[in-house]
């Protein structure tokens, strides 16, 4: 049998042997901390440059689609010259179309509505297609419905033209559309 002494001896031996390894214990707690905390801010860092791409991102694309749309102002204040002149040639009448001396003038007008849809082509707006195709509330806008004898909601008529600036809708197109008899 161990007496008691034994014991005793065995476990200060036990403790000491405790509290020679509680340094690299404490040591070894330490190194997974700071490689916890290493990690964390390696996390950190990344989530951070991630963020800053995203926000570079962004930026990129609302400075492209600024640019792309910036005449968009100009471009409504431009359609409604471009009605005027447009209107103006329509009430023309006939022999005033047939007199020399109107001619020129007439035809200075006429060329100049000409310029308009070059300028307009280049720049990307371009106008709605609406008489004979059926109502899209997305670029038409129905103002009243008309007895016809085409199928029911199919533009009859075009009171005043629409525009589309790229893919954005610049002015919808006013039209007249047929209804059921």
């Amino acid at each position: 049998m161990i007496d008691d002494n034994e014991r005793h001896d065995e476990a200060e031996a036990i403790r000491a042997e405790t509290a020679a390894d509680a340094p690299e214990l404490a040591e070894h707690d330490r190194l997974g901390e700071l490689e916890r905390a290493l990690e964390e801010a390696k996390s950190k860092a990344l989530y951070a440059a991630a963020e800053a791409q995203n926000v570079r991102r962004r930026l990129e694309a609302e400075k492209t689609q600024a640019s792309a749309y910036a005449v968009t102002g100009f471009a409504r204040d431009m359609l409604a010259v471009r009605d005027h002149l447009d209107r103006a040639l329509s009430h023309v009448p006939e022999t005033a179309r047939a007199d020399e001396s109107q001619k020129s003038f007439l035809d200075g007008i006429a060329a100049t509505l000409r310029e308009i849809d070059t300028i307009f082509a280049r720049n990307g707006i371009e106008r709605i297609a609406a008489k004979g195709m059926p109502l899209d509330p997305n670029k038409h806008q129905a103002m009243i419905e008309m007895p016809s004898d085409q199928e029911p909601g199919t533009i009859v008529e075009e009171m005043q033209a629409g525009y589309m600036l790229k893919d954005r809708l610049l002015r919808p197109a006013l039209v007249g559309v047929a209804k059921a008899s």
